[in-house]
């Protein structure tokens, strides 16, 4: 999947800070983060013999501290011309509990390029810390803006997300559309290859074959047998 310019940007941010960086053994991975509105949140690992919190746990407090909200994009670069580095256990179960929607930037295995993930899928078979309450987010393309405004869209169809039903926020990724309130009201998983037109209100002639082209569009790596989320949504007035 290519990366939009906006989480290029979060890497640059990260790739422009650690080149600042004075070689120090206990200040070797700087991350960046990025939020709904499109601020960027920087933080620097701390090391020491006691243990020390991972650059991203210090980006996701600079984000707090500055009343940031959920975060849509995560990345961490390592000193020394190291690049883009996959993050460890410990933060991998930190997002998931508290910004379980961010894409996280990781290289890829093959190509060493940078590639996105989301938290779920990089977290199977994960343990979710029973008091977490994250805002939720449900991604959206900017195209859809004015049907998921206006209630014309309220539904959408997801791999290796994670959704629940309840409250959430529409982001429309790579864009300056704000966010709105929505909820979700049903998430219905099941298999790619078994989905039926009746799973998505479709009734034109080919409307199915169409529609999983373009999530593939979206989702290159999803395989035939891929279990997926049609999850039905509806705009709220309410804040959440």
């Amino acid at each position: 999947m290519d990366l939009f310019d906006s989480e290029l940007r979060v890497i640059a941010a990260a790739e422009e800070l650690v080149r600042g960086l004075k070689p120090n053994e206990n200040h070797t991975v700087v991350a960046a983060a990025m939020d709904t509105a499109g601020r960027i949140h920087t933080g620097v690992n701390v090391h020491h013999f006691t243990g020390g919190p991972c650059a991203e746990l210090f980006a996701i407090g600079a984000a707090a501290a500055a009343n940031a909200g959920p975060l849509v994009t995560i990345v961490a670069v390592g000193d020394q011309g190291r690049g883009l580095l996959a993050p460890c256990g410990r933060c991998r179960q930190v997002f998931l509990d508290l910004h379980p929607d961010a894409l996280v930037i990781v290289p890829d295995d093959t190509t060493g390029k940078p590639s996105i993930a989301t938290v779920p899928a990089l977290l199977p078979h994960s343990y979710r810390h029973p008091d977490s309450a994250p805002t939720r987010l449900l991604r959206l393309h900017a195209r859809y803006f004015d049907a998921v405004e206006d209630g014309t869209k309220t539904l959408t169809v997801r791999w290796n997300e994670g959704h629940r039903t309840g409250a959430a926020l529409a982001y429309f990724e790579n864009t300056e559309h704000s966010t709105f309130p929505v909820e979700v009201t049903s998430v219905m998983v099941k298999r790619l290859d078994e989905l039926e037109p009746e799973d998505l209100d479709l009734t034109q002639p080919g409307g199915l074959e169409r529609y999983i082209a373009n999530l593939r569009g979206h989702y290159p790596a999803m395989p035939a047998d891929a279990n997926v989320e049609v999850v039905r949504f509806r705009r709220t007035a309410a804040d959440i």
